[in-house]
């Protein structure tokens, strides 16, 4: 079997996780190969998987490696859409944080422990967080400290916590910070009244103050993970979720997050958009599509009546939290709710420029819907329409996409505040750009409006 390592698969010496022939598989190492063996025997990867709380996978032969019973290949269970924390809205992050703490304190009660508490073990698969690396997990030790313990602080605690008190944006650190927020950054952007809540003072402020102390001292032995009872342990893991579940957002509000509450379509119009949105999504086949711009997912849920997966991006981070506990409250396994600019989409970063894939990178899919987006792409953000169709051929075949001319209300809101430069802002030269692009499979006219929805396939797509 030919061995395409993926980029992010580099840090752990005892297994790697590659891809051949479009199937992801997981290799455990002769260094794992205990640890993998106690996760089996003790019973902890069953209970994991029944409570949904870890991928499963199927066991292999390995040909090449027939001589030695240590080496193991998985084929994990297939996530069907890689995220990334930087994208994820407040309550994806922690329910993230609460799913790897619980696993965590279970994990102990049967002679484990998380040795690994990085936000990018953990992914959104049938409406839930999820842990994908079965090889995070490792022999516990009793009397020794958590080893993860600083990792979870920066990668789950530390931006929960700005979210939750200074600014919501601020989880876009983890994108600049791939490793975790830094405690002494987190601690200095925290509000001073945070200093009088006793577990952020012990998580972040005094931790933050410990580690800058002895890092790079010399002394390694004041820097030690300190050793800690099974009680201790417990209540450390059980302190950190009390704390994490009391978090909460204030109330913000935000351009775009009650989009839908103040839309121009009458009932009429608004049910002509759904079921031609329907239709035309019928007509492109699409098991997985992109909805760009997708607000509070409303018609991403329309998107899902006939079974596909969407994957539901909006730049506006309460617009995204609305989205995500709905997905929550309604039990919805297909709808994946992201946090996307796209006028600066997620790039590949990390090693190399290539840890971390961008949004391209994860693309191919089925079907990209662009409702109500372009006039804010080209009007807000001056790109032209030729530029808006070849990027959004790059990441799907088929292409739903809705024209909103200037005499809309909310075109008229939009030049409202700045000089009309936009002469090829019409209809004619939109088409006429995207026909470079796509082959236009059908134009419909939105009841009581003038705003245009098309189906459109990439050309040789």
């Amino acid at each position: 079997m030919s061995e395409s390592h993926l980029p992010s698969s580099f840090r752990d010496i005892g297994n790697f996780v590659y891809e051949s022939k479009g199937i992801v598989y997981r290799k455990i190492l002769e260094d794992s190969y205990e640890d993998y063996s106690n996760l089996i025997a003790s019973g902890l990867y069953d209970y994991l998987v029944e409570s949904k709380y870890l991928v499963s996978h199927d066991e292999i032969l390995d040909p090449s490696a027939v001589k030695s019973s240590k080496n193991i290949i998985l084929r994990p269970e297939k996530i069907r859409f890689i995220t990334y924390p930087y994208e994820w809205c407040f309550s994806q992050l922690k329910d993230a944080a609460l799913l790897t703490l619980q696993i965590c304190i279970d994990a102990i009660e049967y002679g484990m422990i998380l040795k690994d508490a990085t936000a990018y073990n953990i992914q959104f698969h049938n409406g839930k967080p999820i842990l994908i690396d079965t090889c995070s997990l490792s022999k516990y030790k009793e009397g020794e400290g958590w080893m993860a313990y600083q990792q979870f602080c920066k990668h789950f605690f530390a931006p929960l916590l700005l979210m939750s008190k200074t600014d919501i944006r601020l989880n876009l650190l983890s994108k600049i910070h791939i490793d975790g927020v830094p405690l002494d950054l987190a601690s200095r952007l925290l509000p001073m009244k945070s200093w009088a809540s006793p577990s952020i003072l012990a998580h972040i402020h005094m931790h933050a103050r410990t580690q800058n102390k002895y890092a790079g001292s010399g002394d390694a032995s004041k820097n030690k993970i300190r050793n800690i009872s099974k009680i201790g342990m417990l209540g450390l893991l059980n302190n950190l979720k009390r704390s994490i579940n009391k978090l909460k957002l204030s109330r913000i509000d935000t351009e775009w997050g009650d989009y839908y509450n103040f839309t121009n379509y009458s009932s009429s119009s608004a049910s002509h958009k759904a079921d031609t949105v329907l239709s035309m999504v019928k007509q492109s086949g699409a098991e997985t599509i992109l909805d760009i711009g997708s607000n509070n997912g409303q018609y991403s849920r329309v998107a899902t009546a006939f079974g596909a997966t969407v994957i539901s991006a909006d730049i506006d981070p309460i617009a995204v939290e609305n989205n995500y506990l709905t997905v929550k409250d309604k039990k919805e396994s297909s709808i994946i709710p992201i946090i996307q600019d796209m006028t600066n989409p997620s790039s590949s970063i990390g090693w190399a420029h290539n840890e971390r894939g961008s949004l391209q990178d994860r693309s191919g899919f089925d079907l990209v819907m662009a409702l109500a987006l372009v006039h804010h792409l080209a009007i807000s953000n001056n790109v032209p329409f030729d530029l808006i169709a070849k990027y959004l051929s790059k990441l799907g075949k088929f292409l739903i996409i809705e024209f909103v001319p200037k005499e809309d209300s909310k075109v008229v809101k939009l030049l409202s505040s700045r000089e009309d430069i936009f002469p090829e802002y019409n209809e004619e030269y939109f088409i006429k750009s995207f026909s470079r692009f796509y082959k236009i499979i059908n134009r419909i006219v939105i009841k009581e409006s003038k705003r245009t929805l098309c189906l459109m396939q990439v050309k040789n797509g």
